[in-house]
């Protein structure tokens, strides 16, 4: 995971190693226990981080939760982008972006408490989240577009119904993964879906 962007960025390799186990201490606790619950105090020994030392790097448990999800965000999208070959054609990208999510969300289960709790937390983060997902997703289906391999006229209405439909399969396929069925798998059937849709076509 990419090192979120904090006010108090460290310049040291030691300072970016505890910042990396604070950051990976707080998704654990906020994922147990919720943003109210949890603690500076727990998520500092979860780190093995001295309680005065994570002022150093934060304000306030706040700021800490505002790093996370700018860091979980994109790692998300770090995920997608690492999946992805250039040579690939449009539909495929999708595909394989998608199984790339299930498989972060799989051994993140923690992102999607931390994602929706984020929308009363600190709104402008999760906003922030979305619509920078649905943003790339819409430059996606707009190149597709302009190669010839999507239809054209596709754009942000239809990229947050992709992005709406990858966020609920990760939900039911990779948080609760009842039967663990293969990401690959899943990313296949609702690449299909968009290849052909729901309607029967004659001829």
């Amino acid at each position: 995971m990419s090192q979120a962007e904090t006010d108090k960025t460290p310049r040291t390799e030691r300072g970016r190693r505890t910042l990396r186990k604070l950051l990976d201490a707080a998704a654990v606790e906020f994922g147990e226990k919720g943003f109210h619950e949890a603690s500076i105090s727990s998520i500092t020994r979860r780190a093995g981080v001295a309680l005065g030392s994570f002022y150093t790097y934060f304000d306030s448990k706040d700021a800490l939760f505002r790093a996370l999800v700018a860091d979980m965000s994109q790692a998300v999208r770090v995920s997608a982008r690492s999946a992805i070959d250039p040579t690939m054609s449009p539909l495929e990208v999708e595909r394989v972006a998608l199984a790339a999510f299930l498989r972060f969300a799989r051994e993140h289960k923690e992102i999607y408490r931390i994602i929706d709790e984020s929308e009363f937390v600190d709104p402008a983060s999760y906003h922030m989240h979305y619509e920078t997902i649905a943003g790339l997703i819409e430059q996606r289906l707009k190149a597709g577009g302009e190669s010839g391999a999507f239809r054209t006229g596709l754009g942000d209405v239809h990229a947050w119904a992709l992005m709406g439909m990858n966020v609920f399969v990760g939900l039911r396929f990779a948080v609760w993964n009842e039967g663990a069925r293969d990401p690959d798998e899943v990313a296949a059937l609702v690449n299909d879906l968009l290849a052909h849709g729901i309607v029967p076509h004659a001829g």
